[in-house]
């Protein structure tokens, strides 16, 4: 079996230790990575040396150490960066007439599923802050918009009271990119933007009050730390062990949303996602939901269970 040129790999690390300063570990994993590609050239294509290798060759060497079962997203992005470095490097210093490694693509970063609350907890949530006082008729009202519209804490803190539209049960809102879309309330968020408005905020208005609808005792606009405490006060109150954020109720809104069997589509519109990539983690469905269910409806599953 004739033996590929080592030489360019050698070159390539003395020259990341002399101009990048490259720890021993990471020339230590870089060698590891083309010892191990040279190996695969000379098992796969004998006789090639680097001029003649192609862009489907990489692919090909990325694509068997991804299914060798020892390598996953994280460390193949990892050697799929190496490789663009050392044909960059190989394009450079004239060894090769053009980089390999354009258009090579990362392995996408596996992405994890958001937590999501049950419908009992989030109704546990919304029924503790009192309603007898300004602040409990304002967190009442922002944990029920929280939920009812899947907003963004910076979504719910910007909210203006002319972008209200009760009696249309709905609100525009300023999302990411300063793009404006239109939210639907519901019935009890609704209600509790209508107590809130009408004998809440009214005593917290200062003379340097803004126009957004939730406000402080100071009578200004709440702060992100500000909506946090409410939101995990509210989850202690209602006797919650998880962590609770607002993002938690956004991430609640569309899981019960496409567990209830709203479109994909329009959930994506609700939660002004400007891909439909973003929406389509929630089609996860959690397995023992759907095991419970089965065996719940399922006339099979009923007889088999009452033969245990």
């Amino acid at each position: 079996m004739s033996k590929l040129d080592h030489r360019p790999v050698e070159d390539f690390l003395a020259s990341g230790a002399m101009e990048r300063g490259h720890a021993m570990r990471t020339q230590s994993i870089q060698r590891r990575l083309l010892d191990r590609l040279t190996h695969w050239m000379e098992r796969k294509f004998p006789g090639k040396d680097w001029r003649s290798l192609k862009p489907d060759d990489l692919r090909e060497f990325l694509s068997y150490r991804r299914f060798s079962g020892r390598v996953g997203p994280t460390t193949l992005r990892l050697e799929t960066s190496i490789l663009r470095t050392f044909f960059t490097h190989l394009h450079r210093t004239g060894r090769l007439s053009t980089n390999l490694t354009v258009g090579l693509r990362s392995p996408k970063q596996a992405r994890k599923l958001p937590p999501s609350l049950t419908p009992d907890q989030v109704r546990k949530i919304l029924e503790t802050p009192s309603v007898k006082t300004p602040l409990g008729l304002r967190d009442r009202a922002m944990l029920e918009l929280l939920y009812a519209a899947g907003l963004r804490a910076a979504e719910i803190l910007s909210l203006r009271i002319e972008q209200l539209d009760l009696g249309g049960g709905s609100a525009r809102v300023i999302g990411k990119g300063n793009k404006e879309r239109l939210v639907l309330l519901g019935k009890a968020a609704e209600e509790a933007l209508r107590r809130y408005l009408d004998t809440g905020r009214p005593k917290l208005v200062r003379s340097k009050s803004g126009g957004e609808v939730f406000l402080g005792n100071h009578g200004r606009r709440l702060t992100t730390t500000h909506l946090w405490g409410i939101v995990k006060k509210a989850a202690q109150a209602a006797g919650l062990d998880a962590r609770v954020y607002p993002h938690l109720l956004r991430h609640s809104f569309a899981t019960h949303l496409l567990s209830g069997g709203a479109d994909l589509r329009v959930i994506q519109e609700l939660l002004g996602h400007a891909s439909i990539g973003t929406t389509e983690i929630y089609t996860h469905v959690d397995e023992d939901r759907l095991a419970a269910t089965f065996d719940r409806f399922h006339p099979r599953a009923q007889k088999d269970k009452s033969a245990r």
